[in-house]
């Protein structure tokens, strides 16, 4: 598995809390990796961590689609993603390609909380085993 080293954080409104709790649980594996996220989700996790997190557009104004870009450069790891299934999005199309264009470039795409955390161990594994520990 290719090592974890940049990670997109990404979350709809009603997931929001969700995605800084779980930042704040995961502050020190997300330290050592290169993060961005779109507009909000990036400020709040920033915020409530003091991570330095790169800021994209807002995902209804392009955020999803600039992510899905650099994922396309291979500048993105890996994405964690809480988004919002019982609640229909305006940008639904941007979203739906994100989601696409991380399974066409085999990257690690978490949804929600549990997938996510194994995308930390990985990314802990991984570098583990880069380090020879």
């Amino acid at each position: 598995m290719k090592p974890i080293r940049s990670i997109a954080l990404i979350a709809h409104d009603n997931k929001k809390a969700e995605m800084v709790a779980w930042a704040m649980k995961n502050r020190e594996a997300l330290a050592d990796a290169v993060l961005c996220g779109t507009g909000t989700t990036a400020k709040l996790v920033g915020e409530a961590t003091g991570l330095q997190i790169k800021r994209f557009l807002s995902g209804p104004h392009g955020g999803d689609q600039q992510i899905g870009a650099k994922i396309a450069e291979g500048e993105i790891d890996a994405v964690v993603f809480f988004w919002d299934p019982l609640q229909a999005q305006p940008h639904d199309p941007d979203v739906k390609a994100l989601l696409r264009i991380a399974v066409v470039y085999d990257i690690p795409i978490a949804t929600n909380r549990a997938t996510a955390d194994c995308i930390v161990t990985a990314k802990r594994l991984a570098r583990s085993e880069e380090d020879g520990k």
